[in-house]
Order: C-alpha cells, then sequence, then structure tokens
C-alpha cells in the first residue's frame, strides 16, 4: 500500500467533483463524454490488469467472485439510481439523500479494500488506482450536485469531502489488516474479481445507459470511448 497513492486519489476526487460547485463548464454533453472515456478506461484496466491478476491467483474461482461482484454492484444501484455509472434513474427532487450516499459509501468503501493489498502482477496496484481515480471524478461530481440541489453548496462541500475520504480510509484499513493479519491475504485474492465484476457493471451501464438520446452512439462518444481504451493500453508500458 502506498500512501502517496491514497493522498492522490483522496485530492482526484475532490478536485474533480468541485467542478460542478464552482463552475457550470461541465455541462450534460461534456458529462456524458467524460463518461464514456471513464468507462472505457475502467473496462480497459480490469481486463488488462485486474482479471489477470485475479484468474493468476484463483484460477477458474475467478468466475464466481466476478458474478458475485457483478450482482452486487446490480443490488447497490438500487439504492443509489445510478449515481456511480455518473448519472440519476429520477429526478433531483425525488432523490432521498441520505439511502443514496449510505448506497455510495458502501460502494467506495468497497472499492478501496482492495487498493490497500499487495499483488503477485506489480502494475496491478497502480492501474486499480488509476481505474478507481478515473471512474471517481464523474462520481463525485455527481453527489456534489445533487447534495447541492438536495441541501445547499455548503452541505455540498461537506458532502465531497466525506466521500472522498471513504475510498483511501478502505484502502487504509485493508492494508493495516493485511499486514497485521496472514489470514487476510486470501481476502484479498477474493475481493479483486468482486471488485472487477462491479467494474464491469459499471463500465457496460455507461455504455448502454449514458449518453445520446436513445442511447444511440455519435462519433464524439466513440472517439471518448477509444481514448479510454487507448489510455488503458498505455499502463501495460509499467510493466
Amino acid at each position: 500500500m502506498h500512501p502517496w497513492y491514497n493522498l492522490l486519489l483522496l485530492l482526484v476526487t475532490f478536485a474533480g467533483g468541485s467542478i460542478p460547485i464552482w463552475t457550470k463548464w461541465m455541462d450534460d454533453t461534456r458529462m456524458h463524454y467524460l463518461l464514456a472515456f471513464s468507462g472505457s478506461f475502467l473496462l480497459g484496466i480490469t481486463f488488462l490488469h485486474l482479471l489477470p491478476e485475479a484468474f493468476g491467483q484463483l484460477h477458474v474461482e475467478a468466475g464466481f467472485y466476478l458474478l458475485i461482484g457483478f450482482f452486487i454492484q446490480l443490488l447497490i444501484q438500487r439504492v443509489t439510481h445510478g449515481v456511480e455509472h455518473g448519472h440519476l434513474h429520477v429526478r433531483d427532487h425525488k432523490i432521498a439523500l441520505i439511502p443514496v450516499l449510505a448506497g455510495l459509501s458502501l460502494h467506495a468503501f468497497m472499492e478501496g479494500l482492495p487498493l490497500g493489498f499487495n499483488y503477485r502482477i506489480a502494475s496491478a496496484e497502480p492501474a486499480l488506482y488509476m481505474a478507481v481515480g478515473i471512474h471517481k471524478i464523474p462520481e463525485a461530481m455527481l453527489v456534489a450536485s445533487l447534495a447541492a440541489a438536495v441541501r445547499s453548496r455548503k452541505a455540498a462541500w461537506v458532502v465531497l469531502l466525506c466521500f472522498s475520504l471513504i475510498t483511501p480510509a478502505g484502502a487504509v484499513v485493508a492494508g493495516l489488516a493485511e499486514a497485521r493479519y496472514v489470514s487476510m491475504s486470501p481476502l484479498a485474492a477474493v475481493l479483486l474479481p468482486v471488485v472487477a465484476g462491479a467494474f464491469i457493471h459499471i463500465a457496460t451501464t455507461i455504455f448502454f445507459e449514458s449518453g445520446t438520446r436513445q442511447h444511440m452512439l455519435t462519433w464524439q462518444k466513440v472517439f471518448a470511448m477509444i481514448a479510454g481504451v487507448c489510455t488503458s493500453l498505455l499502463t501495460l508500458a509499467a510493466e
């Protein structure tokens, strides 16, 4: 576990999430392109780094935990209304903020747990941090926007700060547990495919539900998706 990675993740989440609080530059169109980029990057990192690590440790059992992660994320979505995908399935004024934040907090903490463990493939840890960091930006933006709409701008800053701390906190808890208890190592092997399954759900949902009218692909969205995949491919150079 690298403390600087956790600090950088916190700063990226907070800085990215603060954009809609102080500027209206990030409109719906730009958000759709950011989501397309982040979703394709997340999927690329999952297939290029996380799945090889998971199957390298668990072999065929990794597929079972992938399914668990996929359906856990499906259940979480019922509470969060799709905020972790960068969009809402209902209107802001119909949202109960506390249940949404509770579901997102569970999602964010679950993402943080595998960040704190050590991996067989050296590139898995930085790749996982990059995937989570890119994913957190549009997610944090919507969290801040929702808090500002339902409560106030002042409340949005507090909510955003708390939300930014959750995933790094999960990483710290997991790292301390692994260092103290040898029995935590098998849990690390299990959590990675669970989180990878959740990432696959998030990325594919972004592709099919966010963006243009009637979910049709525009060349701008395709370009953003290609850019995300190509960026994930660049991470292979670090191996």
